[in-house]
């Protein structure tokens, strides 16, 4: 008893490498070329069945037993061509046209064994009928099956004075089920290899595809972030600017103070793009290794953003109601950028005499925002459409299944109301 060692099995690594890159040349070649393998299988079975009987004159050859002789009709060499040709021919089409080939090699089959005339290229309808399991239509299968028994059952007959009808109905018949069994095992096989291909294919496009969801999703998340930071700094920055340069002339301490606030607004800026910017090298790059960054602005911070409105000439007055510090981060977080975005709004079409009112509700499982200004009543974005602000604070409020409206309020002035729903559950993908 032989046993097999680590380096047998190591040393047949780079043999099945080897076999399957060959096996892959030639699936390649084969579909580059169909008609190479046919011919080959054709010259392969003239050559191992076709010839033996050219050479010693058929099955029924001079050293076969007398019953043997007896059983068989001895046929001409050009009789005995046509029919080998008839055969075997027909196997050039058997992956193109399976069926035609098998109904002419099963006529030609039938015709000889009609005249008693054994041929060992009687092995093509064995092929034939391999090839039609492999290549054909199933619903072809049953006729197949039942014009080869009746074959087999000729064959039988025929023989019957050498061998035992039954004998020969059980060896006949086990070569075709081995045949259509083998084809029909390779078509499965093949089959399950297609649809996992095809699965595999599917699933890359669907990774693709989530892929680039997440990041157009990622894109917008940090475009609203971005406009929120940007556009609220720069409104405040260029209105304390603009009151700056007024008073420096007028009142130089008033100039300096807006300088100081322009400062401070921009480092805050600076800031919240550091954060926003980091967290975006974090999820490129890995876990975070540099510094930590800053929380997210939440109703806590309202407060400051209201001074800083304030500082930039307009009365703000802020309220809230409700237990607002027991409302998760994600929640402040919305509620942060939608005043944020309301008052910058306001800010752009103010009056020097405009005054907000800003109030956050919290009823139940209800939260209200309304930020309501005396100023013109301007709406926010183009005449024709809605600006990238509304459609944020909406994006936002949606999140948590709620609404924002806004438009003018009657006497005058502006209003922006958010509504967001705080069932758990209620929101979506947060």
């Amino acid at each position: 008893m032989t046993s097999v060692t680590t380096d047998d099995i190591s040393g047949m690594g780079p043999l099945v490498a080897r076999l399957s890159r060959g096996g892959q040349w030639l699936r390649q070649a084969d579909r580059t070329h169909p008609w190479v393998l046919d011919t080959a299988v054709v010259v392969l079975v003239f050559l191992m069945f076709c010839l033996p009987d050219l050479i010693h004159g058929g099955v029924d050859d001079g050293d076969s037993p007398r019953r043997f002789r007896l059983a068989f009709t001895e046929l001409p060499v050009a009789g005995m061509l046509a029919l080998q040709a008839g055969l075997v021919l027909p196997l050039l089409w058997r992956r193109r046209k399976p069926a035609v080939a098998f109904g002419v090699i099963t006529s030609v089959f039938v015709l000889q064994w009609s005249l008693g005339a054994a041929l060992r290229a009687d092995i093509a309808l064995f092929v034939a009928l391999y090839s039609l399991a492999l290549h054909g239509r199933l619903r072809q299968l049953p006729w197949a099956c039942a014009v080869m028994a009746a074959a087999m059952v000729l064959v039988a007959l025929r023989v019957s004075l050498a061998v035992s009808v039954w004998d020969a109905l059980f060896f006949l018949l086990s070569t075709a089920t081995a045949a259509l069994a083998l084809g029909l095992m390779v078509r499965i096989r093949r089959a399950q290899l297609a649809g996992l291909r095809e699965r595999a294919a599917r699933l890359e496009i669907e990774r693709d595809q989530r892929s680039r969801l997440a990041t157009a999703t990622e894109r917008t998340r940090v475009a609203r972030e971005m406009h929120d930071i940007v556009g609220h700094n720069l409104s405040v920055i260029i209105t304390l600017a603009d009151a700056g340069a007024y008073a420096t002339d007028i009142q130089p301490a008033r100039g300096k103070e807006a300088l100081q606030l322009i400062g401070e607004t921009g480092r805050q800026a600076l800031g919240e793009l550091r954060r926003v910017l980091g967290v975006l090298r974090e999820t490129a790059d890995g876990p975070p290794g540099g510094p930590e960054l800053s929380p997210q602005p939440g109703i806590a911070d309202v407060e400051a953003l209201c001074a800083t409105v304030r500082a930039a000439g307009l009365g703000v007055v802020y309220r809230t109601s409700g237990d607002v510090d027991a409302l998760d981060s994600g929640v402040q977080l919305t509620v942060y950028r939608i005043v944020q975005e309301a008052l910058t709004n306001t800010m752009k079409h103010a009056d020097p005499d405009t005054r907000v009112h800003l109030a956050i509700l919290v009823e139940d499982s209800r939260l209200t925002i309304r930020v309501q200004d005396t100023g013109p009543a301007v709406s926010p974005g183009p005449s024709n459409e809605e600006g990238h602000g509304l459609v944020g604070m909406r994006e936002r409020a949606a999140l948590y299944g709620g609404i924002v409206s806004a438009g003018p309020v009657a006497g005058g002035g502006w209003s922006v109301e958010a509504v967001l729903d705080l069932t758990p559950g209620s929101g979506g993908d947060r």
